[in-house]
């Protein structure tokens, strides 16, 4: 009994971990290295994740530098980075390569909220996916004998309290990266 809405508390938790992370993606006018999170760059006919081949840092809130620990790699990773579509050209000293992050005009600070507001209704479904998988599995386990009519009233309860939490909580990650956005 216990177990299954364990799973499913597993299941939203989840979901609100990969919107933090997809979120984190966002590029908000601010330097970030989880920008740079999804990038993979081929080396030596491998797709690496840039993360895993570079030293990235942020030496100011504007911009990021990439130092690769093989320099031979640093057209790679610039290529990389332009085939990304995260909308910042890299300059290359032939060493490491600069990301300078341009301020956000008006126009794109509108499409990236639609795009937050996007991610948030996405992550809402899956967790609204999970409450009705949870629901449809407390009730095949009370019809089998393995739960009371008490024990399913009381854990389909839970259930939607999770439920609730959960989108409380994915309201209050989605406002807070749109007040990122607007501040910049």
């Amino acid at each position: 009994m216990a177990n299954a809405k364990e799973v499913y508390k597993e299941k939203m938790e989840k979901t609100l971990s990969v919107l933090k992370q997809d979120l984190n993606t966002v590029r908000a006018g601010r330097a970030n290295a989880a920008l740079l999170d999804q990038i993979s760059v081929e080396y030596y006919g491998v797709p690496t994740p840039l993360k895993n081949m570079s030293n990235i840092a942020i030496p100011d809130p504007r911009s990021i530098t990439i130092t690769p620990f093989d320099p031979k790699t640093v057209k790679d990773i610039e290529k990389a980075i332009q085939m990304s579509n995260i909308g910042i050209n890299p300059s290359n000293d032939g060493r490491s390569i600069r990301l300078v992050i341009p301020p956000l005009t008006e126009e794109r600070r509108k499409e990236l909220t639609k795009l937050i507001k996007k991610m948030g209704e996405e992550s809402k479904v899956a967790v609204r996916n999970c409450r009705r998988d949870a629901n449809e599995e407390l009730k095949k386990q009370e019809k089998n004998g393995e739960l009371t009519e008490d024990d399913l009233k009381e854990d389909l309860e839970e259930i939607q309290k999770m439920t609730d939490d959960c989108m409380k909580e994915i309201e209050t990650i989605v406002a807070a990266k749109d007040k990122e956005l607007m501040e910049l």
